[in-house]
C-alpha cells in the first residue's frame, strides 16, 4: 500500500493549525475576539460572520491566511437567510467575484478571487446547536482533479 508523503514544512503547517483551531473553539466568554483574530490568521481574507465559530472537528485546514485549503466548517450566530447576505455583501467588498448564488433549503455561493476559488455551503442548524451550519471550501482555481479509476 502507498502512502502519500508530505513535506516537513506542510506537516508543520497542519500541525499549527490544529493548535489554532483548538484555541479557536475556546468557551471563554473573554476569548471572543481572540478566537475571531485566530480564525483570520487561519482563513485570511474571508470574511466571517459575526460571532461564528470554527468546528475543529469538522474542519479540515492546511495552510494558513491568504493561501488556505481544504474546508472550514462554523457554526452561526444568525439564521442562514442573514448569513446569506452576509456572504452576498461582505466577500465582494473583500476582492472576492461572485461565479454563482443559490439560495435555497441548503444555499450555495461560489466566489473566485485571483488564482483561489471559494464555495460557501449554508444550512440550518439543530434546535438546540447553532442557527446555521457554514462550510467554506477553499481551492486553488485550477487544481488537477483526477477521475478515479475502476
Amino acid at each position: 500500500m502507498n502512502f502519500p508523503t508530505f513535506s516537513k514544512a506542510a506537516i508543520a503547517a497542519t500541525l499549527l493549525s490544529l493548535m489554532l483551531l483548538g484555541c479557536a473553539s475556546s468557551s471563554d466568554s473573554g476569548a471572543s475576539g481572540e478566537a475571531q483574530e485566530i480564525q483570520s490568521q487561519l482563513l485570511g481574507d474571508m470574511p466571517l460572520p459575526a460571532g461564528s465559530k470554527i468546528l475543529s472537528a469538522d474542519s479540515l485546514i492546511i495552510g494558513r491566511g491568504d493561501n488556505w485549503v481544504g474546508r472550514a466548517v462554523l457554526s452561526g450566530v444568525q439564521n442562514s437567510t442573514d448569513i446569506y447576505a452576509f456572504f452576498q455583501a461582505e466577500y465582494p467588498k473583500s476582492g472576492w467575484t461572485t461565479v454563482s448564488a443559490i439560495k435555497a433549503k441548503t444555499s450555495i455561493l461560489v466566489f473566485t478571487k485571483g488564482d483561489r476559488t471559494s464555495t460557501v455551503e449554508l444550512n440550518d442548524g439543530s434546535f438546540t446547536g447553532p442557527k446555521t451550519i457554514i462550510t467554506i471550501t477553499a481551492s486553488p482555481k485550477n487544481a488537477n482533479v483526477v477521475a478515479p479509476k475502476k
